[in-house]
C-alpha cells in the first residue's frame, strides 16, 4: 500500500477508553508497516463534555502506550487546525455548498414536531426518522419561521430507494438501503456539525485513506458516504473492528476491570504489556506465538488478519503478559517504576536515599519473577517491613515445633552475627554451610528459618529475605517468634 495515512480522532469527553486504545494502535500499526503517516485528531464538538484536561490525558496516555503521530494539535501540521471546534467554519462553507446544489437544507421543526413524526413512524410500524417536511420550503415560509425564533438545523437531503454499498476490509460487503435512513443533520441550530459530517470533511481534507474504528462506528457509515458522494470525493478504505467483551461476553465495562489506559498505568502495568495485550484483541500473527514487541507488531501487522468477531478481554492473560515484561525488564527499571507506588503506600518517603534505594533494588530483585503488577509488590512488604511476624496457619507454627529448630536458629544466628555485611550471596553461603554443618537436609533448615522470619512457609528466596531485613531485624523477628511458640 502506498501513500497510506490514517487518523485517530477520539473525543475528549473523559480518559483514553481501553477500546480507543486498541483503534489508535491498529491505526498506527497500519501507518507504520507502510511507510505512511498518522494524523492525531480532536473532536471536540460535544461542547458540554468535551475538556482540555481530557484531551491532555488522551495524549498522554498514548505517548506511554508508544504510539505517536505525525500531524496533531500539539505537533501542528500542513491540514490542520487539528481540533474540530477550531474548523467551524470549513464546515459551514460545505454546508452552505450543499445547500446551493440542492443537497441540503434549513430544517426549522421544533422538538415537539420531531417527537410527533417520530410516534407517527412507529405507530405504522416503521423505524422513526425524519419525514423530510422542511425539504421543499419556500423563502416566504423560511422567512416566517425565522421571524417566530426558530434556529434551523441544516438536514442532509438522503437520496431515495438507494443501496449504499460498502466494503469493509475486516467486514467484507456492507449494504444499507437509503430509505431507512431518513434525512440527517449535519449542522445543529448553535452552528456545530453534527460527527457524521464533521468527519468527512476532515478525513478528505487531510487527505486520509483509511479509517480504522470501532465496529460501533459501521452504522454511521451511510451517512458519511452520502456526504462523499455529495461532494464528489474519493471515498477512503473503511475497516471497523470487533467490539470489545468481557469474559462473560457483554460489552466490555467497569465490572470486567479498568476501562481506561491510564488506570492500568496506574495499577501497575508496563505499556509494552498493554500493547502486547491490546494488539491481540481481534489480531492474529496466524502462528502461535503470543509475545510481540512493537517493531514485531508493526513487522507483521495486516488489516486481513483483523477478526470479525467480538473479542474477549481477559485480564488473567493481560496479567501473564505484563510478568513476563517484568521479568524481562532490568531490575534497575522495574525499581525506579516501582518506588512510586511503595512511596504511596508508605513504605518510602518522597525523597529517598541512595541506601534506601538500594535496599528497594534488593526487594524488587526478591520478587520480580513473582509479580504480575508493580501494585503487587506492596502485598510482599509485610514480609520486609516490621518486628512482628503473624504466623500464615497453624501449619507453619507446626514447623517451628520440630526438634532440629533450636539448633538450627542458633547456627543462623552465629553465622549472621559473623558477617559485617548482610548482602544476599553471603547468606547464601552461610545457609548452605548450616546445612553442611548441621547434616540437615534443606528443608529441615530452610523451612524454620522462613517461617521464624516471615511466618510463611512459601515466598522470596530466603537468602533475599535476610538480607532486606538486615542483622538487627532478623534478630528481632527471631526472639518475637520464637517467643510466641
Amino acid at each position: 500500500m502506498d501513500n497510506v495515512k490514517v487518523r485517530f480522532a477520539p473525543s475528549p469527553t473523559g480518559p483514553l477508553h481501553i477500546g480507543g486504545a486498541r483503534s489508535a494502535l491498529f491505526n498506527y500499526l497500519l501507518a507504520r508497516r507502510y511507510g505512511g503517516k498518522m494524523v492525531l485528531r480532536i473532536e471536540d464538538t460535544d461542547l458540554e463534555r468535551s475538556s482540555r484536561q481530557s484531551e491532555v490525558n488522551i495524549i498522554e496516555s498514548l505517548k506511554w502506550l508508544g504510539i505517536n503521530w505525525d500531524e496533531g494539535p500539539d505537533v501542528g501540521g500542513d491540514f490542520g487546525p487539528y481540533r474540530q471546534t477550531e474548523r467551524l467554519n470549513i464546515y459551514t462553507n460545505y454546508a452552505k455548498e450543499l445547500i446551493e446544489k440542492g443537497l441540503a437544507y434549513r430544517c426549522y421543526c421544533s422538538e415537539e414536531e420531531l417527537e410527533g413524526q417520530r410516534q407517527a413512524f412507529i405507530a405504522k410500524g416503521e423505524l422513526p426518522r425524519y419525514s423530510g417536511c422542511c425539504r421543499n420550503l419556500t423563502k416566504e415560509q423560511e422567512e416566517k419561521f425565522l421571524q417566530e425564533g426558530r434556529k434551523p438545523v441544516v438536514r442532509f437531503k438522503v437520496p431515495a430507494d438507494q443501496l449504499v454499498v460498502i466494503d469493509d476490509l475486516v467486514r467484507g460487503t456492507v449494504t444499507f438501503e437509503s430509505n431507512g435512513i431518513g434525512d440527517y443533520v449535519i449542522i445543529k441550530s448553535d452552528g456545530i456539525p453534527t460527527y457524521n459530517f464533521a468527519a468527512v470533511i476532515d478525513d478528505y481534507l487531510m487527505q486520509i485513506t483509511h479509517v480504522i474504528r470501532a465496529e460501533e462506528h459501521l452504522s454511521n457509515t451511510p451517512r458519511q458516504v452520502m456526504v462523499y458522494e455529495a461532494l464528489g470525493w474519493k471515498l477512503p478504505k473503511f475497516a471497523h473492528i470487533s467490539l470489545i467483551l468481557g469474559k462473560d461476553k457483554t460489552k466490555m465495562s467497569k465490572r470486567h476491570g479498568a476501562t481506561s489506559v491510564v488506570q492500568y498505568k496506574e495499577q501497575g502495568y508496563l505499556p509494552e504489556a498493554v500493547v502486547n495485550f491490546l494488539a491481540l484483541l481481534g489480531w492474529s500473527s496466524g502462528g502461535e506465538e503470543e509475545i510481540f514487541t512493537m517493531e514485531q507488531l508493526i513487522e507483521q501487522f495486516s488489516l486481513d488478519r483483523v477478526a470479525k468477531n467480538p473479542a474477549v478481554f481477559d485480564m488473567e492473560k493481560l496479567k501473564w503478559i505484563n510478568g513476563y515484561y517484568i521479568r524481562q525488564s532490568s531490575v534497575e527499571r522495574i525499581t525506579d517504576l516501582a518506588i512510586p507506588f511503595l512511596q504511596d503506600a508508605g513504605y518510602l518517603p518522597q525523597d529517598i536515599t541512595p541506601e534506601q534505594y538500594e535496599w528497594t533494588k534488593l526487594v524488587v530483585t526478591s520478587v520480580q519473577e513473582k509479580i504480575h503488577s508493580l501494585q503487587e509488590i506492596i502485598d510482599f512488604m509485610k514480609l520486609f517491613v516490621g518486628e512482628k511476624v503473624e504466623f500464615e496457619n497453624e501449619e507453619a507454627k507446626l514447623v517451628l515445633k520440630e526438634e532440629q529448630v533450636p539448633r538450627v536458629i542458633e547456627a543462623l544466628r552465629t553465622k549472621i552475627n559473623e558477617m559485617d555485611i548482610i548482602e544476599p550471596e553471603g547468606v547464601k553461603k552461610a545457609l548452605k554451610a548450616i546445612t553442611k554443618e548441621t547434616k540437615l537436609g534443606g528443608r529441615k533448615v530452610f523451612m524454620p528459618i522462613r517461617v521464624a522470619l516471615t511466618g510463611q512457609m512459601h515466598g522470596p528466596d530466603l537468602h533475599y529475605i535476610i538480607a532486606i531485613l538486615g542483622k538487627e531485624l532478623v534478630e528481632k523477628r527471631l526472639k518475637h517468634t520464637l517467643s510466641k511458640n
